[in-house]
């Protein structure tokens, strides 16, 4: 299990990188944390010509407030993430799901960026951007932009990233007043990737009615999926049990169409799907209503 052979660069700065994205273009592949591209390259699945290492810019790795929101440099470790009370503060949905990504271990090395970029449809953190309406900082030699999550995805392990772009930052936008968050998932082991798994945010008006919901699921579609008619149903409704029991009927049996593999199949996945949805549009609504624990 050895990588082909590979050119390496180890840029310092972001415009080196990209001059070298540039040039190499579909030949390079930027190194993140290498948790998934690694190990990848070590079977052969993926046989880039060209690394480019981004371990070296140290202006990848920040977490800030800015805007009434958070941003995180794409090199940012997912440990970082993890433990940041600012992250706490500014976007617990993010801060509560970071431990449910893979080991310890990984997350040391893992970064926020990679991981986004990576688009695996069993990976957590591109189903929070979508949950969570974030945007991504992307940049070329020759131009710069940003994209909202819900455009970033393009289906299996595919981004609106052309060859010679990189990610560079990911801003997450706070929760507006009244709002209510969740994530859950299921692996047979913790750690393990997860056999289905969604996040939830809700946002109650004053009469504590749905004015807001947004659920998405990872490990059940080729990339993040949104049940948007689960998140209409609830629209307009009091967040009871009624309400959201159909919600998570609705997500499993009309918003996703799993297909099965070695971890589980479409039937099982459905129910997770089901059970799982419940369980974070509850909790999501709890909070936002707060009295979640009463």
């Amino acid at each position: 299990m050895k990588p082909a052979a590979f050119d390496y660069f180890a840029p310092g700065t972001v415009d080196e990188a990209l001059g070298l994205l540039a040039d190499y273009g579909g030949d390079a592949k930027p190194l993140a944390g290498g948790q998934s591209l690694v190990p990848t390259m070590n079977f052969r699945l993926a046989q880039p010509a060209v690394l480019v290492d981004l371990n070296g810019i140290e202006e990848l790795f920040f977490i800030r407030e800015e805007e009434g929101g958070l941003r995180c440099g794409a090199m940012t470790r997912q440990r970082s993430v993890e433990r940041s009370a600012l992250v706490q503060r500014i976007s617990p949905l993010l801060h509560e799901a970071m431990p449910h990504i893979a080991h310890s271990q990984i997350r040391n090395r893992g970064t926020i960026g990679g991981s986004l970029a990576h688009a695996d449809p069993a990976a957590e953190l591109p189903v929070l951007a979508v949950a969570l309406d974030a945007r991504m900082y992307v940049r070329s030699v020759t131009d710069a932009r940003w994209v909202s999550a819900r455009d970033f995805y393009m289906g299996l392990f595919a981004t609106a990233m052309l060859p010679e772009e990189m990610l560079v930052e990911v801003a997450f936008p706070t929760l507006p007043s009244g709002s209510g968050w969740a994530f859950d998932e299921v692996a047979r082991q913790h750690g393990n990737y997860a056999m289905c798994g969604a996040a939830a945010v809700v946002g109650l008006d004053g009469r504590r009615v749905v004015e807001r919901a947004r659920l998405v699921f990872l490990s059940v579609g080729e990339g993040p999926v949104e049940a948007e008619q689960a998140a209409a149903l609830l629209v307009g409704e009091q967040p009871n049990a009624e309400a959201i029991r159909a919600a998570a009927e609705t997500a499993a049996t009309q918003d996703i169409d799993p297909v099965g593999d070695i971890h589980a199949g479409p039937a099982f996945r459905r129910h997770l799907a089901r059970v799982i949805a419940e369980r974070v549009l509850t909790r999501a609504c709890e909070r936002a209503a707060g009295t979640e624990g009463q």
